[in-house]
């Protein structure tokens, strides 16, 4: 189980890393204006937008900006502390993975939801957004897979040891 893990976290690790970086630099262009970022920035979105027909990304709809809102403001600080965690092998990170994993899943029903009921989504958006539930779902299993081989005790302290009497 422990290799798995490892393999696991190392997955985990590159997806975000990238999310490090797509979260403010492309997702951030969804609700600044476009003002705030690099010319490079802004056309390699629109590229994005126009190749992989994500309407999502054109139309706006309020429950999508609410979304992306969500992985600014909460979504991308537990990408850091995730980071972080793995790579100090913390025993918080757990907690932070399944935090993580829950709110990505849920985010990514909302939009898979719309793409599949409204018809609108290409295969190939479709295959662009289906992994990160996948990777919602890979951080929810991993949140709740204890860090070491055996079950976490939780309130077992271990008892103060007396003095002995002379």
């Amino acid at each position: 189980m422990g290799i798995l893990c490892k393999v696991v976290d190392t997955l985990l690790l590159v997806a975000f890393v990238v999310m490090l970086f797509a979260g403010p630099l492309i997702d951030a262009q969804m609700v600044l204006p476009q003002t705030s970022f690099p010319e490079v920035l802004v056309r390699l979105k629109q590229r994005y937008a126009e190749e992989y027909q994500d309407y999502l990304m054109v139309e706006k709809p309020h429950f999508f900006v609410a979304l992306v809102w969500l992985e600014l403001v909460f979504q991308w600080p537990l990408v850091l502390l995730n980071i972080y965690g793995i790579l100090a092998s913390k025993p918080w990170f757990n907690t932070t993975c399944l935090i993580y994993g829950a709110s990505v899943i849920t985010a990514m029903t909302a939009i898979l939801g719309e793409m599949l009921g409204s018809k609108k989504a290409s295969d190939k958006l479709l295959k662009m957004y289906s992994p990160f539930m996948g990777l919602g779902v890979l951080a929810l299993l991993r949140g709740l897979v204890p860090q070491s081989g055996k079950a976490p005790s939780i309130g077992k302290r271990p008892a103060l040891a007396r003095k002995k009497r002379v």
